[in-house]
């Protein structure tokens, strides 16, 4: 095999991961969007733990911080986005306290989970200790 191939099929794959690690925290916050008040405040707190899990099992998975970043993100810009009123008022995120649960605790959650992944990247194996 060719070095200068393999190295781009190997960042063509880890380009196209960290994608799917975004895309993931996106749909993550759609569906969740859409669902968390179907069972207020368990469900709201389940997509709460989901996107964290998300965030670590991506950061973990991809061996850096960026592996919790990207779902965050994507996560994030997709909840905050579809919870902006439109035109006619209407919200997709009501200020319930599930709202609230799945708003803010799925923010800290995401936050929580890179600030974990970072610490642990940091703090990890293979560190100094002093």
């Amino acid at each position: 095999m060719n070095t200068t191939t393999g190295g781009r099929r190997a960042r063509l794959l880890s380009v196209g991961s960290y994608v799917a690690l975004f895309l993931v925290g996106a749909v993550e916050g759609l569906i969740g969007s859409f669902q968390y008040s179907r069972a207020a405040p368990a469900a709201a707190i389940g997509f709460c733990v989901a996107i964290l899990a998300t965030c670590l099992l991506g950061a973990w998975a991809m061996r850096s911080v960026g592996g919790a970043l990207l779902p965050a993100i994507g996560w994030i810009l997709a909840v905050f986005v579809i919870s902006m009123p439109d035109s006619s008022g209407t919200v997709i995120i009501a200020n319930t306290n599930a709202g609230k649960w799945f708003l803010y605790g799925g923010t800290v959650s995401a936050l929580a989970g890179l600030f974990a992944s970072f610490r642990a990247r940091v703090h990890g194996p293979g560190a100094r200790r002093r």
